[in-house]
């Protein structure tokens, strides 16, 4: 007695692009990044000595200035 024969199940081509489009999503889904703000431990800090060494430099080429023209046989 032969045995029954159990048809193929073939698969249709948009069937397979939505199983792979599923695959697809489910795989970047697992990949998104996770962004956390939160403030610093420490208080931030800014560096101001450019401008007091820039505040220096100008008064004292000012007095410089002042010094040669009291004085132009100084050099």
């Amino acid at each position: 007695m032969p045995l029954p024969r159990i048809p193929a199940y073939r698969a249709s081509a948009s069937t397979v692009v939505i199983l792979a489009c599923v695959g697809v999503c489910s795989g970047v889904a697992g990949c998104n990044p996770t962004v956390k703000v939160e403030a610093p431990d420490k208080p931030i800090v800014i560096n101001l000595n450019v401008k007091i060494e820039q505040e220096v430099r100008v008064k004292v080429d000012k007095d410089v200035e002042n010094l040669v023209n009291d004085n132009p046989n100084l050099f």
